[in-house]
């Protein structure tokens, strides 16, 4: 069963976490799904990789080899087979979307208080079907883990 990380981002943008996120879930030799409810969003963001420090190897859904990326970048059911999903924007995650994945992490903007009051309402739901759940936050340019609830297995 997976675990899910809510990433609480209170000092840099998405923009800027999501590569150190996804570069750390690359190097523990994971496939990489990026899920937002909004492909215009998605497509802002493939800029912003391919533009960013560092090579970042991903697709953005729709193309012919979306099975075959290492990240995808997708508005619906990853057709990569991700081992780690990254949720952004508010995106529905589910009990069952959890269980099918290693790690399932939940990115969220500590200054929308819509968007905390939706992480909130996912970790209590998440919780509740006894999901473990890890919550991090953004202290000093570093991710320390705040809390943490149920066990992985």
């Amino acid at each position: 069963m997976g675990e899910a990380y809510f990433y609480h981002l209170t000092e840099r943008p998405l923009e800027a976490a999501l590569p150190v996120l996804i570069g750390k879930a690359m190097r523990a030799g994971w496939r990489v799904a990026v899920v937002a409810p909004d492909s215009s969003r998605l497509a802002r963001l493939d800029q912003t990789l391919w533009n960013g420090d560092g090579f970042l190897p991903h697709g953005l859904e729709g193309g012919p080899f979306d099975a075959d990326q290492p990240v995808l970048l997708t508005a619906s059911t990853p057709a990569n087979d991700p081992q780690c999903v990254m949720a952004i924007d508010g995106v529905d995650v589910s009990a069952e979307d959890v269980a099918l994945r290693d790690r399932y992490c939940i990115l969220f903007h500590g200054a929308d208080e819509r968007a905390v009051e939706c992480a909130r309402a996912q970790w209590r739901t998440l919780t509740a079907a006894n999901i473990a759940a890890q919550y991090w936050a953004e202290e000093a340019g570093r991710w320390v883990k705040k809390t943490e609830t149920g066990t992985s297995g």
